[in-house]
Parts: C-alpha cells; structure tokens; sequence
C-alpha cells in the first residue's frame, strides 16, 4: 500500500540534513517537473515584491521569500517531520518508534507543490508554494504536474493505494485507473462532511497504521484492518471513495 498524504502551508524551519539533491527524492520519475518549479520559485523569489504578489504574501511574510531564494542551498530535513499543522500533530510521526518511521518511509507520499510526490523520509527544505499558484514561466501547476505525476504514480506498480489529499492536490496527480485505489471522505455519523475534523482524524489515521505497521493490499483489507482497530470506515456508492466516520 502507499498512502497519499496533502501538505501542510506551515512548516518547521531549520534542518540538519545535506542541500535539496533532486535525485534523491522519491518517484525519479518526476525529476524534469521538479527541476523546472524549483528554479521558477528561486527566480521569483529574486524580487521580493513580485514573489509576494504572486505567492499572495503580506510584508510581514517576508522570510518565505527568503525560504525560496535559497531552496538550493538550505538545510534539509524528512519530508514528514517538515511539515506541520493539525493533519501532522496529529501524525506525531517524530514520536513514533523507528519500525513505524521505516514503515513511513515505505509507505507514504507527502505530495508538495514544488517536489510533487515525495517519500516520507525524502529529505526536503523548507519553502512556500500553494497549489493553486500560477508561477511566472511556468504552466499551470494542475497542467505542469497531473500527466507526469499519475504516471510516476503507475510506474511504481502499487497493489493499493489510500488517497488522504485535498481536491487541489489531487488535481495536481490524480492516481491513475489502472492503480486500485480509495479516496478517504471525512464525515459525521450522518453523512454530514467534515472540515474541523478533517485533518486531524487522517493523522490519526495514519499514525495508527505506521504504529501497526500494517500490511494493506486491498480496500477489503484497509476495512478488515479499520474495525479490528477501531476506526469507522465505509464504502460508498462512489467508486473509489470510502468515508471515515468521526464524532463531532
């Protein structure tokens, strides 16, 4: 199983890890895409008020600029500990035990803006790029990615694959037809879609499967696996889409 998981805009800032090396990141198959964003985002970020324009930033937000001038050449570190916010706290992924880090890094993709799909693991810098920028130079990010990335996606040959991200990401690299798959819907007990919650119960999510380390090649195993650990998830009438069932 691999499992998709969104970004987060807020990020832990530092690192202990070796500059961005491209051809160390998950997925090589998107090394051409993620070469062409990266350069855009530090062209850009040469001239502050233009990438402030463009990035949709305040004066005080500055120092994001200051990320993506320097994404070559700042320190790095995993993918999954970078991030932060309700969906990540929730993971708590820097506190599990290191079989489950293992298990992360085997079985989970961030999906970025700027790197695309990354493992885990996949050691990242910090940065500032939403999905629905246009950057100058550069076609639409939905254009730019979604063919290259679906295929990335197909050439590893998942058995299954659990889709955790937001519409916008998904648009950026829709799992391809051919690759058994379920998009998790969060709702209430009586259908009713969830926000406030939503984030938070795919972290714990996914924190519950990293802890047992669980071994998932079907949506029939994802279920059997969910009630045993006493997660509510259903199938629906939509092909593909399975609802996780949370309290309000």
């Amino acid at each position: 199983m691999k499992i998709l998981l969104p970004p987060s805009e807020t990020k832990r800032p530092g690192g202990a890890g070796a500059p961005l090396d491209l051809e160390a990141l998950s997925l090589p198959g998107l090394r051409a895409e993620r070469q062409v964003v990266v350069n855009a985002l530090i062209e850009l970020a040469a001239d502050e008020e233009a990438a402030r324009r463009v990035l949709k930033l305040s004066v005080k937000q500055a120092g994001d600029v200051a990320h993506n001038r320097a994404l070559a050449v700042s320190a790095t570190m995993p993918a999954v500990d970078r991030y932060t916010g309700v969906l990540y706290d929730a993971l708590d992924a820097a506190a599990l035990p290191l079989a489950s880090r293992r298990w992360l890094s085997s079985h989970v993709w961030i999906h970025s803006a700027p790197f695309g799909p990354v493992g885990a693991l996949d050691p990242i810098p910090t940065y500032r790029l939403a999905a629905g920028v246009s950057l100058p130079g550069v076609q639409a990010l939905r254009r730019h990615w979604s063919s290259a990335t679906s295929t990335a996606i197909a050439a590893e040959e998942p058995d299954f694959v659990l889709d955790l991200r937001s519409e916008a990401y998904v648009a950026l690299g829709p799992v391809p037809m051919s690759v058994p798959s379920a998009y998790v819907r969060v709702v209430t007990e009586h259908g009713r879609a969830l926000n406030h919650f939503n984030k938070k119960s795919k972290g714990l999510l996914v924190r519950a499967l990293a802890e047992d380390r669980a071994r998932v090649r079907s949506r029939r195993a994802l279920l059997r696996w969910a009630h045993e650990r006493g997660f509510v998830l259903r199938e629906t009438s939509e092909d593909a889409v399975v609802e996780l069932v949370v309290s309000e």
